[in-house]
């Protein structure tokens, strides 16, 4: 599924973590790997060294690894430039990590990596890094709550990251409870649970099954990201894989968005992941 992967590069130690990602996947996918800066206008020397060392480290891993690698440096406008190089080398999915910005704000807000999610054709993925260091992955967090958008490449996605770091995969579902008229809200039972879990669950399950991914499910209720936070954290996650179709995006302009709120609050790496267009 993926032939191509861009994987955008700065000054800041997160990015150099999330091409390590795109590393991986590019690895897992027998896929030739673009590692690329650009440049803004005034860029301090010093910064332009750091990024030349962590395109070098990550350019050295990546042909250790037996991986078609080449690294690319241009000028100008970020997303743009960007832009222009995933239309021209036709690659299937772009890696770009979070700033600071992309924490404190919402995501009409144009930073680099949000404006990346909303323009591109091909798929993208946000990184946001909480614990520095290699990609050691045991266990990867998916949550999932019925009626999933790209839910295939997701899965292909997980599936291939799991693969590439021999991690293990929970899918997690959060129910929404039954309100009654008269007593509110109606939590179900564990059992209940498990027997009205949507069918988009079990095709993720079989997506997994079929590229040999070990993988549980568990269920939770109550506020959405809070419970994702907190599963991650009582079960040491390493990763968090989220979706975010280009509707979610959108309509967070105008009221909040669970991706946002895991955004700010994760205990563990997060990857935001929107498909392909079209």
């Amino acid at each position: 599924m993926y032939r191509k992967i861009l994987a955008a590069v700065n000054e800041f130690s997160n990015s150099e973590i999330a091409a390590r990602y795109a590393l991986t996947l590019a690895r897992a996918s027998h896929a030739k790997l673009f590692l690329v800066f650009i440049a803004e206008e005034g860029i301090h020397r010093d910064k332009l060294q750091k990024v030349e060392e962590a395109l070098a480290r990550t350019f050295l891993e990546a042909e250790s690894s037996g991986i078609e690698v080449e690294s690319i440096i241009e000028s100008g406008d970020p997303v743009s430039k960007i832009t222009g190089l995933a239309r021209e080398h036709s690659v299937d999915i772009v890696f770009a990590a979070s700033r600071r910005e992309d924490i404190k704000k919402r995501f009409f807000i144009k930073t680099v990596a949000r404006q990346l999610m909303m323009k591109l054709a091909c798929s993208v993925v946000m990184v946001r890094v909480v614990k520095m260091g290699g990609i050691h992955l045991k266990n990867i967090l998916v949550p999932l709550r019925g009626r999933a958008m790209e839910l295939q490449e997701r899965a292909y996605f997980t599936a291939k990251l799991a693969e590439g770091t021999e991690a293990s995969v929970t899918l997690f579902h959060m129910h929404r409870p039954i309100t009654s008229f008269f007593h509110g809200e109606i939590l179900l039972t564990p059992l209940e649970r498990e027997k009205n879990l949507p069918k988009d669950v079990e095709e993720f399950r079989m997506h997994l099954n079929r590229y040999k991914i070990a993988h549980e499910k568990r269920t939770g209720h109550g506020s959405v990201a809070r419970a994702i936070t907190i599963e991650a954290a009582q079960k040491r996650n390493d990763l968090i894989i989220m979706g975010a179709s280009e509707r979610s995006l959108l309509s967070t302009f105008m009221k909040g968005n669970p991706v946002e709120l895991v955004l700010r609050e994760t205990p563990c790496n997060l990857i935001i992941f929107r498909g392909r267009k079209g």
